[in-house]
């Protein structure tokens, strides 16, 4: 499953927990992706979508 917002593409991030003692492990942050029945191009289908698209009303349901 792809973890990306099919309206503006936001993936998931990469990056560094460091603790308290600075030790580095790698870690990701996923975007709150939802899977919503959208109309697109005259039809319904469903698409993900993060909840920040969702907000701002960038898909009509």
């Amino acid at each position: 499953m792809s973890r990306t917002c099919e309206i503006c593409g936001k993936r998931p991030r990469t990056g560094y927990k460091i603790s308290h003692a600075h030790n580095k492990t790698k870690k990701r942050w996923y975007p709150n992706i939802q899977e919503v029945k959208a109309t697109q191009n005259g039809q319904t289908r469903r698409i993900k979508v993060c909840t920040s698209c969702l907000k701002a009303g960038k898909v009509v349901k």
